[in-house]
């Protein structure tokens, strides 16, 4: 796995993705971008909660939140994941978990290369995005 992307397993297992594969995809994903520092820490929805709590003043449960020091086209960040809430909506949703674990993930990078999704024209922007990455994830099943 290349040491500028990392991941962290806080208070849940390790998910059943590829780690070296989830690595390849996501500097695909980037594009002209460059990974210079991207840690992901994987956790469950109660840690998640308090550093909603904490860091953003928000009292909800959430599947990701970015902290983002990038400075374009360089991207360093952390991103938090609740494994907790991404099987939940994956559930909710009839959606395969490590595919709806891989959808959270890139979310994550997409904010991080400047993707807002606040108003509704940007979510929609956002999720076609997410598609797209996807996709690509996808296409390497096929390799």
């Amino acid at each position: 796995m290349p040491g500028h992307i990392r991941f962290h397993f806080i208070d849940v297992p390790l998910p059943g993705l590829e780690l070296d594969r989830v690595c390849t995809w996501l500097e695909e994903v980037a594009e002209d971008f460059l990974i210079a520092r991207l840690d992901y820490h994987f956790c469950s929805d109660a840690h998640l909660l308090e550093m909603n709590r904490t860091h953003l003043d928000h009292d909800e449960y959430t599947d990701i939140i970015t902290f983002d020091d990038s400075k374009h086209p360089i991207i360093r960040g952390s991103i938090y994941i609740s494994v907790d809430r991404v099987n939940e909506n994956a559930g909710i949703h009839s959606e395969d978990p490590d595919r709806e674990l891989c959808r959270v993930i890139v979310h994550g990078l997409l904010h991080l290369m400047g993707q807002k999704d606040k108003s509704a024209e940007d979510a929609a922007m956002m999720r076609s995005r997410e598609e797209q990455s996807l996709a690509l994830w996808t296409s390497r099943d096929s390799d």
